[in-house]
């Protein structure tokens, strides 16, 4: 009995470490903070733009300005591809 709790236990620490590493990089920049919050305003799931558009801030170190498109600004945050092959960044 006491061995799955343990499992569940480390498994739950684990899961949330990565989350936190998450969060943490995108509040360190709030640079990035404030550009991926305009850049996401008008979308439509809002924690997916946030959650991607601080990776690809905290990789590339620009975002394009407005809430769509300019990606011409950044060629980074443009050529980042997902693994099916499809833009990355919003």
């Amino acid at each position: 009995m006491k061995l799955p709790f343990a499992t569940m236990l480390l498994c739950s620490l684990l899961l949330s470490s990565s989350f936190l590493e998450l969060a943490i990089a995108y509040q360190d920049s709030p640079d990035c903070s404030k550009k991926c919050s305009d850049r996401c305003s008008v979308a439509q799931v809002q924690d997916r733009c946030l959650k991607y558009c601080g990776i690809c801030c905290q990789e590339c170190k620009c975002v394009p300005s407005g809430t769509y498109g300019n990606k011409h600004e950044c060629p980074c945050y443009r050529d980042k591809l997902n693994n099916k092959g499809k833009p990355k960044c919003p």
